[in-house]
């Protein structure tokens, strides 16, 4: 990758951590893997709305699905979108 499309990936990347609505669900997320209802319960929001947006998280690979049954149970990708999520907290909490 050059420069110019690093920075583009990066930029995408970071796009992502602009919608409150990603936001709280990787938040929640935090807590462990959960399916598309609890996460709506939790943070009071449609099965809709949080769907819509766990599909642009996961196209991002900043969430994982994993099926058993007919559910599907999401979780962070990996450690580094929590050390992302919270070096931002700090950072405005400062």
């Amino acid at each position: 990758m050059d420069d110019e499309e690093t920075i583009y990936f990066l930029a995408d990347f970071f796009k992502n951590f602009g919608d409150s609505s990603r936001l709280r669900i990787m938040g929640a997320l935090f807590n462990g893997e959960m399916c598309v209802g609890t996460i709506a319960e939790v943070l009071n929001m449609t099965q809709s709305a949080v769907s819509h947006q766990l599909r642009v998280l996961k196209s991002s690979r900043l969430v994982k699905a994993r099926k058993e049954g007919k559910l599907v149970y999401y979780s962070l990708n990996d450690e580094h979108i929590k050390i992302i999520y919270k070096m931002g907290i700090e950072h405005i909490l400062e």
